[in-house]
């Protein structure tokens, strides 16, 4: 059974040194060791079953039941966004954000965090009465409601429209330019990754395959320009480094499933564009 993460409660730090998981005979993580900065935005890319989502999971305590070795260390708040927004049917939007959460102002508290992300006056609306988008908006809210040191977030945007998915991207940044924790996202999206890290990790089975610093000119992120020379050269190496052929076009995730419109820049999502090689499905056990 694996280890629950060590807490790290003086500084805000992640250290994964030396990370063994497995599911019976099969080894999904081989050795993984990573830092993660104070306030860095790390995003891990990979094709599916390589065993992202099984990193992010054993930084988050929820692989109790996986066997495996190794060091994992967190600090002790950490928040959780999934692919799905995972809100209670039940409750209204705003029991969903403050559920659980200690204090006389837990639903003052709440009611700022719906603000920060464009949902202000939608606290008693039912998570039926939304769509995805603001579905995804609520469980954001929900995790930045309890100021986390580290927000681990697992394909959080994959279900969404295109035009939602990239209003996503910058409120999501723009959330992180705010509160400015130390992030962990998992994607199968290339241009993604490099419009939202300041790092990016490609994982192939089971190991890190690359490491890549984002230092785009331009400044911020949110800046940053699929269409510029260095957008696409970096993207050219983190295909290469996931297998996928640099004159690859399609499996687009911003436009139609025949390729990009006329003058788009594509969109590659590995897990269509890589060839039919892998293991297994991205949750199970990756």
């Amino acid at each position: 059974m694996a280890a629950h993460p060590e807490l790290l409660t003086a500084a805000v730090t992640v250290a994964i040194e030396d990370l063994v998981r497995g599911y019976g005979p099969k080894g999904v993580l081989n050795g993984v060791s990573l830092d993660i900065a104070p306030g860095e935005f790390v995003v891990l890319l990979g094709r599916s079953g390589c065993g992202k989502s099984t990193l992010l999971r054993a930084l988050a305590g929820l692989d109790a039941a996986v066997s495996g070795t190794g060091r994992v260390t967190v600090p002790d708040r950490v928040s959780v966004v999934f692919q799905d927004s995972r809100l209670l049917p039940w409750a209204t939007v705003i029991e969903n954000v403050v559920l659980g959460l200690d204090g006389g102002d837990a639903h003052a508290k709440g009611l700022q965090a719906l603000a920060e992300v464009g949902l202000d006056g939608r606290e008693h609306a039912w998570p039926h009465q939304l769509s995805g988008g603001e579905q995804q908006r609520v469980a954001l809210a929900r995790s930045l409601v309890r100021d986390p040191q580290l927000l681990l977030a697992d394909e959080p945007f994959g279900a969404l429209d295109a035009l939602t998915r990239i209003r996503m991207h910058g409120l999501l940044r723009e959330l992180y330019d705010r509160h400015h924790p130390a992030v962990l996202l998992v994607t199968h999206d290339v241009d993604e990754a490099i419009t939202l890290a300041d790092r990016v990790i490609v994982l192939d089975q089971g190991r890190i395959a690359l490491e890549r610093r984002i230092d785009l000119d331009g400044g911020s992120a949110r800046d940053r320009n699929p269409s510029d020379p260095a957008f696409a050269a970096i993207r050219t190496e983190l295909l290469a480094a996931l297998g996928v052929p640099t004159g690859t076009t399609t499996g687009t995730t911003t436009g139609p499933t025949t390729g990009p419109a006329i003058g788009e820049t594509p969109r590659h999502d590995v897990a269509r564009d890589r060839p039919h090689d892998h293991a297994g499905p991205e949750r199970n056990p990756s």
